[in-house]
């Protein structure tokens, strides 16, 4: 059970810090505003227009997923993150191969003009 009382430390203290942190701002925190704009649903003062479920256009769609796929693309490259002394041949030569089919994708990508904006 020793073994596991730093980790424990650690989450009480934590914890504690999380609570701390988000009662601080309470006690300065008013209840009354001095403007009512701020109540309104949108913080400019207008009254909103239009309906709130118009379709978008596909292009916001397409995107935002090709902006998604390199940040999940980088958590492949934690485990390159190690010393050099530590990785052997095939640890290298694996990771060569994930950036070639890396730049594959991306040259098709750029030839198809995924990412060019009319």
């Amino acid at each position: 059970m020793s073994e596991f009382a730093p980790i424990s430390i650690y989450l009480v203290i934590s914890l504690l810090v999380s609570l701390i942190l988000l009662g601080v701002p309470f006690p300065f925190a008013s209840n009354s505003s001095t403007y009512p704009e701020k109540l309104s649903a949108y913080e400019c003062g207008f009254d909103p227009f239009g309906d709130a479920r118009s379709r978008f256009d596909i292009r916001f769609y397409l995107v935002s997923i090709l902006f998604l796929i390199p940040d999940l693309e980088v958590t492949f490259f934690f485990p390159w993150a190690v010393p050099p002394n530590k990785i052997d041949l095939f640890g290298f030569w694996s990771m060569m191969a994930f950036l070639f089919i890396l730049t594959i994708g991306f040259l098709y990508e750029w030839k198809r003009g995924a990412s060019d904006r009319e």
